[in-house]
C-alpha cells in the first residue's frame, strides 16, 4: 500500500523536490525541467497524494474556474443547460463550480458573493426572475465578467446575455396551433419569470398578427407553493370543472406547465391529441427531456440548449481573455424548432 501524504512540505521530502519545483510542477508540468518533471512524476508513483486544487491555484493570475448559478436542481431543462455549459469549458481548459439558488434571491446572491470571494475566472447566471437581487449582479459585473445565460432582466442591457429567442419561438408554436386546431389560448404563469413574461408577449404579439384575438390565462399565483406542473395542473383543472376550453388549442408557457396541463386533461377524460379532428390540444416549450415519454407524447418547441451552453462559456471567455471585439453588449439568440407529438 503507497504511503499516504497530505501536503506539499511532507510530498517535497518524501521524494526529494523543493516545494516551489513542485508548486510550479503542479501549476503547469510544463515550468519546471525535464529532469525535475521527470524525478516528481516517478515520486508520485510511489505514494499517495492529492494536490490541493485551490492551493495550487492560489498565486496564478487565472484559476481556471467558472462558477455557474441556476435556479433549480429538479428542473431537467437546467441539467441539460448545465451539461453543455461543462463540456464546453472542460474543452477550453476551464474548470465549472455550480451554486442553486433554490428559488431564493437571498441564496442566490450569498451564491454571487461566493464566486467573488473565490476569486472565478468568470461567472455565467440564469437569474430568477424580476425577484433576484439585481443589485448582487451588478456587484458580480463590477469584480469579475459576467454573461446571464437563458434569462435576461430587461434593466440589465450592458451584461452579454446567450438565450432563446422567444418572439420566433412562441410565434412558431402559436402559428402552428392556430393552423392545426383554431385559436390557442396561452396558458401563462405569474408575471415574476423573465422568459414567462417574454413568451407571453411573443404570444399576444402573433396572435394579433394573424388578427386573431390573444386570450391569456393563469396569470395570477394560486397558491405560493404550486410552481410549474401543479400551476398548470390548478388553472385547467378549475378550467375544466366549468366546461370551458375542454375543446380548444392551449399553449403552454413552458413544458413542466404543459405536464400539470396534461394531467388536468387526464382527471377530466379529456383525450388531447393531434390525430382527432378539432377538440381540445396541448403544447408547450423547451423539448423538456420527458416529453417523448408523456402519454400522450407532448408537441413543444425545442430550445437549442447545447449551442446556448457552448456559445454562453465562448461569450464568456472572449471576455475573461479580453479579445471580445466590441465594448457593447452581445446578445445572441438562437432560434426554437418545433417538435410534434400526439398531444397536439
Amino acid at each position: 500500500m503507497k504511503p499516504r501524504i497530505d501536503t506539499m512540505e511532507h510530498l517535497s521530502a518524501a521524494i526529494g523536490v523543493s516545494r516551489p519545483t513542485l508548486s510550479r510542477y503542479f501549476q503547469d508540468p510544463e515550468r519546471v525541467s525535464r529532469t525535475s518533471r521527470e524525478r516528481i512524476e516517478q515520486g508520485l508513483e510511489r505514494v499517495e497524494y492529492v494536490p490541493n486544487f485551490f492551493a495550487t491555484r492560489m498565486n496564478r493570475a487565472s484559476t481556471g474556474m467558472i462558477g455557474v448559478i441556476i435556479p433549480y436542481l429538479n428542473d431537467l431543462f437546467f441539467s441539460r443547460l448545465l451539461e453543455a455549459i461543462e463540456l464546453a469549458a472542460m474543452e477550453a481548459g476551464y474548470s465549472v463550480i455550480t451554486k442553486c439558488s433554490h428559488s431564493d434571491p437571498a441564496i442566490e446572491a450569498r451564491a454571487a458573493e461566493t464566486f467573488m470571494s473565490m476569486n472565478v475566472d468568470g461567472a455565467l447566471v440564469a437569474p430568477l426572475g424580476n425577484h433576484s437581487d439585481l443589485t448582487v449582479h451588478e456587484r458580480l459585473r463590477s469584480r469579475l465578467p459576467f454573461v446571464m445565460v437563458d434569462s435576461q432582466p430587461e434593466v440589465m442591457t450592458e451584461v452579454d446575455f446567450i438565450g432563446t429567442d422567444h418572439m420566433q419561438s412562441t410565434g412558431l408554436a402559436t402559428e402552428y396551433l392556430a393552423r392545426v386546431g383554431g385559436p390557442p389560448i396561452f396558458l401563462a404563469m405569474p408575471r415574476v419569470n423573465f422568459n414567462a413574461m417574454a413568451r407571453e408577449r411573443a404570444y399576444v404579439s402573433k396572435m394579433e398578427e394573424l388578427g386573431l384575438e390573444p386570450e391569456v390565462i393563469g396569470t395570477e399565483l394560486i397558491n405560493d407553493h404550486w410552481h410549474f406542473e401543479a400551476h398548470g395542473l390548478a388553472v385547467l383543472d378549475a378550467e375544466f370543472s366549468k366546461g370551458r376550453f375542454t375543446d380548444r388549442s392551449i399553449l403552454c408557457v413552458n413544458d413542466r406547465v404543459a405536464i400539470g396541463a396534461l394531467k388536468a386533461a387526464a382527471a377530466h377524460g379529456l383525450e388531447p391529441g393531434a390525430m382527432r379532428k378539432g377538440g381540445l390540444r396541448i403544447a408547450g416549450h423547451d423539448d423538456y427531456p420527458l416529453c417523448p415519454f408523456l402519454t400522450p407524447t407532448l408537441t413543444t418547441v425545442a430550445q437549442n440548449v447545447d449551442a446556448i451552453g457552448e456559445a454562453a462559456v465562448t461569450c464568456l471567455i472572449e471576455n475573461i481573455r479580453g479579445e471580445k471585439s466590441s465594448p457593447e453588449q452581445t446578445v445572441k439568440l438562437f432560434e426554437g424548432v418545433m417538435k410534434m407529438r400526439n398531444s397536439a
